[in-house]
């Protein structure tokens, strides 16, 4: 069970410090968007760059844009060690993981929430990670959309059927009191913004998060 808080909610005029808040979770969750594939605009690869030199903890950068195939290999290339393109937006999503793996980093797949699974399910081997949208993405602080697991069981199911190790990877509204319900759809890398960022001790609400999880996983 794998704690990736949203540096979304963090203070960004000071991102050194607030990375070190959160250097006992297993990621820092980095939302990259363009403005376009998204209408929300927030940073990008020099941003990237300055982070990883200076983070505690591996990066788990999310695209939300539109062309990865061409901009996500360079944040691979930066350092992030997981990186994450949306579906919808990719051209060549076997060919674009590919070369996010050669570049050293975890390849994922990210799913809106009106985006179904099955049709990629054929992608598995190609992939590390199948992040399920759990809010529409583009805002921070947004509503948990508990409709979305049903969908995490599919994927958490596909890839037991698959065989590989497949991280699933939930995003958006998670907290104390829907991390549960994540897990027990099969989620083991839960994204928190808010949840982490606004407690007065982020090392304690990472704590409380895993222990959640972890009394739910299967």
């Amino acid at each position: 069970m794998q704690i990736s808080p949203s540096i979304l909610s963090s203070d960004f005029a000071h991102l050194a410090d607030e990375l070190d808040r959160i250097s006992s979770a297993d990621w820092a969750h980095v939302d990259v968007m363009d403005g376009h594939f998204v209408p929300n605009l927030t940073l990008g690869l020099p941003v990237v760059e300055s982070l990883v030199a200076v983070s505690p903890i591996p990066l788990d950068c999310h695209l939300m844009i539109d062309d990865p195939d061409r901009w996500a290999p360079a944040y691979a290339e930066a350092g992030a060690k997981s990186v994450t393109f949306h579906i919808e937006a990719a051209k060549d999503p076997v060919t674009l993981a590919r070369t996010l793996r050669a570049a050293g980093a975890r390849a994922s797949m990210a799913l809106k929430p009106g985006t179904p699974f099955a049709p990629y399910a054929d992608l598995l081997p190609e992939l590390d990670m199948v992040l399920v949208m759990t809010v529409e993405p583009g805002f921070g602080g947004q509503s948990f959309m508990a409709d979305q697991m049903p969908k995490v069981a599919q994927v958490r199911e596909a890839v037991r059927r698959h065989g590989g190790e497949v991280w699933v990877q939930v995003d958006g509204g998670v907290s104390a009191s829907t991390i549960e319900q994540c897990a027990d759809a099969g989620a083991d890398v839960f994204v928190a913004g808010s949840a982490v960022y606004g407690a007065d001790n982020a090392a304690d609400a990472v704590a409380e998060l895993r222990a959640l999880a972890t009394n739910h996983s299967h």
